[in-house]
């Protein structure tokens, strides 16, 4: 009788560490693709701020364009029809 707790103890130890295993194997794999959808924000974040330098450098190229064609039109007394 008193070989009987014990066993059941240890069974249920066991079936713990079985658990504590499988958990252990599965937050790995959690952790490598939380790492994975990481980079892929990072990424979009760059392409991200890249797009918007394009887009403020493409912006700050037709305020001249614009200013040299006004520019152009003072000298030549083109106006506005």
């Amino acid at each position: 009788m008193a070989d009987e707790p014990q066993s059941l103890v240890l069974e249920h130890l066991r079936a713990i560490r079985g658990d504590a295993s499988s958990l252990r194997d599965d937050m790995r794999d959690v952790k490598g693709r939380l790492n994975d959808i990481h980079s892929a924000v990072v990424g979009l974040r760059r392409d991200q701020v890249q797009d918007a330098e394009t887009v403020a450098h493409m912006a700050a190229r037709i305020d001249r364009l614009r200013d040299d064609v006004e520019r152009i039109n003072r000298r030549l007394d083109i106006g506005d029809a």
